[in-house]
């Protein structure tokens, strides 16, 4: 499959650009379960790599999506990361954090963008905080006073 063999190649290209720029991975690939569906599927969440950013005191933990595109024809590869996306991305660093016992370690969603165009070296660019929790909390409104 060539869409999964961009990716492949984007995620390889990533790693070996974040540890040229001070990153430490710690996990590729994780996968766990961070719910259900409305007709009872489970919901598996995605991080590409866990990596710790340590150019910054204290190190920053960072859950890092790979977006790799071969064309700007219709939008960029960071723009592949929508809401749900999001969501997806913000559980699975919920249960991450919560497994290693790492929920006070301070931490941040970053997007790596990669465009792979024929010819030409590809265009690596590390967008540091590019989504954060704020508007991702389960919602308050039954608990609030009026």
């Amino acid at each position: 499959n060539t869409h999964l063999a961009i990716g492949v190649r984007g995620e390889a290209l990533a790693v070996k650009y974040l540890a040229q720029i001070g990153f430490r991975l710690v996990a590729t690939n994780f996968t766990t379960p961070i719910g259900y569906s409305n007709i009872g599927r489970a919901i598996t969440g995605e991080v590409d790599l866990i990596a710790y950013d340590e150019q910054q005191h204290p190190f920053t933990l960072s859950f890092i999506e790979v977006k790799t595109r071969t064309s700007v024809d219709y939008a960029t590869p960071q723009s592949a990361v929508d809401r749900q996306k999001q969501r997806h991305i913000i559980k699975a660093a919920r249960v991450y954090r919560r497994s290693l016992g790492v929920e006070t370690e301070p931490f941040r969603y970053d997007v790596v963008s990669i465009l792979s165009l024929s010819n030409t070296p590809p265009q690596i660019q590390l967008l540091k905080g590019y989504f954060t929790e704020q508007g991702f909390t389960k919602s308050t409104w039954l608990h609030r006073s009026f």
